[in-house]
């Protein structure tokens, strides 16, 4: 009985320690040495969609702070009762119920999961391709694939960013460190890659 308790207790510690936030999170090599198969995991999504490791790992920072299950804040009844969500945006990605059936529907990975960093960093790839593809959007542009990830394609396309102040800003916010992630990638890169091809 208390092997089967130590097990139980261990897994949930093991779960608990992938799940944990990365603590330095303006540093894409500092996040990738703290989570060790965050690398090959965007890696393997970037080779499958063309989406820039730096373009995904900063949508993914400004949507849930690498958080696994971050929910939108509660409205407030009679602005005092916390009340329902204001989406039903969820997990690393924030996508909403309905993008996320659309992907596994898509993708054929009907157990793919919004708290699994996995599918998470694949459903971005999946979502900068599309967008690639709908609006015509550069997979290298962070500022409006994360307009058109916030807004969805249709609303990219009907430029329903244009009267929100507040998520042009947002946009350069990404922009601007998907830049910096990808000047810091690009110093440390090689021994990423050195351990995936088990070099060291």
């Amino acid at each position: 009985m208390r092997f089967i308790l130590l097990i139980f207790l261990s897994t949930v510690f093991l779960v608990n320690c992938a799940s944990k936030p990365p603590q330095q999170q303006e540093n894409i090599c500092t996040i990738f040495k703290e989570k060790s198969s965050w690398y090959r995991l965007t890696n393997k999504s970037e080779e499958k969609w063309g989406a820039p490791i730096h373009v995904q790992m900063s949508i993914l920072r400004q949507e849930s702070a690498f958080q696994n299950r971050a929910k939108p804040e509660r409205t407030k009844l009679f602005g005092i009762v916390p009340w329902k969500r204001k989406t039903s945006a969820f997990g690393y990605t924030q996508a909403v119920d309905g993008t996320w059936d659309w992907y596994k529907k898509e993708t054929k990975n009907p157990l793919a999961s919004r708290v699994n960093f996995a599918d998470a960093v694949d459903f971005t790839g999946w979502y900068i391709n599309k967008t690639n593809k709908i609006n015509g959007i550069k997979k290298t542009d962070a500022y409006n694939q994360y307009l058109a990830y916030h807004e969805g394609h249709g609303g990219y396309k009907s430029k329903s960013y244009k009267d929100k102040d507040w998520l042009v800003a947002t946009a350069t916010k990404v922009s601007s460190r998907a830049k910096k992630y990808q000047q810091q990638l690009d110093q440390c890169r090689s021994q990423f890659n050195k351990k995936i091809f088990g070099i060291f």
